[in-house]
């Protein structure tokens, strides 16, 4: 099977007017750094083979140091609209598949970013949207003309990936017919190539365009849970994954002594009672249950109220058994309940230098730190 070459290109070349900031919007403080560094990052992994950055003349310089940390990352001179910015974009581009994305989308997720490649792999280009849940209408006039079948319908967002060659080729035409009213990539690609197909977009992979987008709320939460050893089973579970063990953890569910540290931070930072209260022990209903399953109880719990897992710290403290070997496993398993990457949760394990409950191996204490953006 063919080895394809990727590139991302960042529009970073805009105002963002609708902001209402005296600069660039993407270079403006945000969440501790700034939306275009967000936005770099998130495609700052091997899949990438190189990033080509959009930027206007304005800001080149400030965009071309700030790229500096990113060694796949070249700056090129934008047009006065993103059609022509893209265009101009295009043509550093060397790798086979282009990916197309707005600096201003620093939410989006790997899970997004390779899903697009690989609808692009499949059939030729790889549009990410989401499907509608509220009713579209036509306005003409002050007034609805239209309102057409919300299933039908779907949100665009970006990345927008295509082979290189096609969208290159309809870039050239749509320059051409100086068609600045084509708003997106798959608006020029459909006008004067073909179809592009639709893949999975995100609702956290929003799109920052007006000032109260930058005035993100984040909530911080803490938790903590202990288990003894004793259980007559010859693993323990910490996050889903078994672990050979002497003996299992004691407990009324499935004794995941982390996923539980895990559901109270999340609970707490969300502001909810903890789980005793959500799964008490009490409750035949929750005997020997998977805590997996309960987190993505929890996990539902927190999209109710349009929270978004950013990212999540967990410190195990266990003399017994060794667990270095199950870290990736973990991660990989609370990253896809949670729909975050590996790489926004940290997992470490310790020993207590035989001191204590713990030292004594006795049992198993985990502590977890989350972080919560509101939507």
């Amino acid at each position: 099977m063919k080895q394809y070459t990727v590139c991302a290109v960042i529009c970073a070349a805009g105002q963002g007017s609708r902001a209402g900031f005296a600069k660039n919007k993407l270079l403006t403080p945000f969440m501790g750094t700034t939306a275009l560094e967000k936005t770099l990052s998130a495609f700052d992994f091997p899949t990438i083979d190189e990033i080509v950055v959009a930027a206007s003349e304005t800001d080149f310089a400030e965009i071309t140091a700030l790229c500096e940390k990113y060694p796949k990352a070249n700056v090129v001179l934008g047009g006065k609209t993103r059609l022509h910015s893209v265009h101009a974009a295009l043509q550093a581009v060397k790798s086979d598949i282009v990916l197309i994305h707005d600096g201003a989308r620093p939410f989006v997720s790997r899970e997004v970013i390779e899903g697009c490649i690989q609808s692009v792999k499949t059939h030729g280009s790889g549009i990410c949207g989401v499907l509608c849940t509220d009713t579209v209408a036509y306005v003409l006039d002050g007034k609805v003309a239209h309102t057409p079948k919300r299933s039908n319908m779907a949100l665009l967002q970006t990345p927008q990936g295509f082979f290189t060659e096609n969208i290159r080729f309809a870039y050239d035409r749509a320059i051409a017919a100086d068609r600045t009213d084509c708003t997106d990539d798959s608006s020029v690609f459909l006008n004067f190539c073909g179809e592009p197909h639709i893949c999975a977009g995100a609702r956290e992979n929003s799109k920052l365009t007006f000032d109260q987008d930058f005035k993100t709320v984040e909530r911080v939460g803490f938790g903590i849970d202990t288990h003894a050893f004793g259980k007559e089973q010859d693993y323990i579970v910490l996050a889903g994954i078994k672990i050979p063990s002497k003996s299992g953890l004691i407990a009324h569910s499935d004794g995941d002594v982390l996923t539980h540290a895990v559901m109270d931070a999340l609970l707490s930072a969300a502001g909810l009672r903890d789980i005793g209260y959500h799964f008490p022990d009490t409750d035949e209903k929750w005997k020997d249950a998977s805590s997996m399953e309960m987190l993505k109880t929890v996990h539902g719990m927190l999209l109710s109220q349009n929270l978004q897992v950013q990212s999540l710290s967990i410190a195990i403290q266990a003399e017994h058994p060794k667990l270095a070997p199950y870290i990736d496993e973990m991660k990989n398993a609370l990253s896809s309940v949670l729909r975050i990457d590996p790489t926004q949760i940290g997992i470490s394990a310790g020993t207590n230098e035989g001191l204590g409950y713990i030292g004594e191996g006795k049992g198993i204490t985990v502590q977890a730190v989350t972080l919560l953006r509101k939507l």
